[in-house]
């Protein structure tokens, strides 16, 4: 697999890491409208327009095969040449960038006035797009970062939009700017996520050795933990994925917010492994503790019940 393309299912597989909201511009694990999450990889950004929304987790799409045309995130902060600027996609007269989180409009401060706007704007369509057209909200979000390239959320926001996209190089050189400009370790898993798609499951595994991720907070340390459990799928080493999981919050009494997507990876590495009965029990404990629609594990539990759905044609002839 070459450095621009992605893995199968891209950013809607299931064994991804979350990102928890700490604004409500910035990229967040939630990963979005009303579709299942993923267990393997992280949620996607938080939308830039200050919206909420719940993530997603279950089947993912085609692995990419036409990242290598997109453009790249060669991000160049304010003040670089127009010339290396790429062609901006065109912002709707309803945006005006107010939209954001007042955090957020803080951190655009430093640049001038208009390019501060019309930053803003980008971020709140990256937003607005990026539950139905990532493609579109990527374009978006590196729009923002080539006006604004020394600004740790706009790189932030970059990253998050590539990844969810599906640009995972660019996803990984976005990210680790906005790690060297703001400290902010809470981007592992996803970076983490990121040497999957490309591939390298070993550096994922490896980046979760780092001494940094003793820093994270719980939720951050389960979800890269889930990311090394499908890196470890990956690899072909099941038992070592299902492994991965134990002794992180397995423990369908003591729920926290994390604890359906974690159940989920857990029964989806038990039933690649080979372990039916355990993966059924355990996805009946993440469909008890998805209260928020996150993960499709009452579908799975169904499924492994043996339960088949009929189509009802409420369209027949009368």
């Amino acid at each position: 697999m070459n450095e621009q393309s992605g893995r199968t299912g891209g950013a809607d597989r299931p064994d991804g890491p979350q990102r928890s909201d700490r604004n409500k511009a910035r990229p967040s694990r939630s990963d979005g409208a009303k579709r299942p999450a993923r267990t393997d990889g992280p949620k996607r950004p938080a939308r830039s327009d200050g919206g909420n929304r719940p993530a997603r987790s279950g089947a993912g799409g085609p692995a990419r095969s036409d990242a290598a045309a997109r453009p790249s995130s060669g991000s160049r902060p304010e003040g670089g040449s127009r010339s290396a600027r790429r062609a901006e996609p065109p912002l709707p007269a309803d945006v005006t960038g107010a939209e954001l989180d007042r955090a957020v409009r803080a951190e655009l401060a430093s640049l001038a006035s208009m390019n501060a706007d019309i930053v803003a704007r980008h971020l709140v369509m990256a937003g607005r797009l990026l539950d139905d057209d990532p493609d579109a909200a990527y374009l978006h979000a590196i729009a923002a970062a080539q006006r604004a390239g020394r600004v740790g959320v706009v790189r932030e926001a970059a990253g998050l939009a590539a990844y969810r996209s599906g640009h995972y190089a660019e996803a990984l050189s976005e990210l680790r700017a906005a790690r060297r400009i703001t400290g902010d370790n809470s981007f592992l898993p996803v970076m983490a996520d990121c040497e999957r798609g490309l591939g390298r499951p070993e550096r994922a595994i490896e980046m979760a050795a780092t001494p940094d991720v003793a820093r994270l907070d719980a939720a951050s340390k389960v979800e890269l933990l889930i990311v090394v459990s499908g890196a470890r799928r990956d690899m072909g080493q099941p038992e070592a994925a299902v492994l991965a999981l134990q002794g992180t919050g397995l423990n369908p009494a003591a729920r926290k917010a994390w604890s359906a997507r974690l159940f989920y990876a857990y029964a989806d590495a038990l039933g690649e492994a080979g372990r039916a009965e355990e993966s059924l029990t355990w996805f009946g404990h993440a469909a008890a503790a998805d209260t928020e629609g996150e993960t499709d594990a009452d579908v799975r539990v169904a499924e492994l019940s043996g339960v088949t759905f009929l189509e009802v044609d409420d369209g027949a002839d009368d």
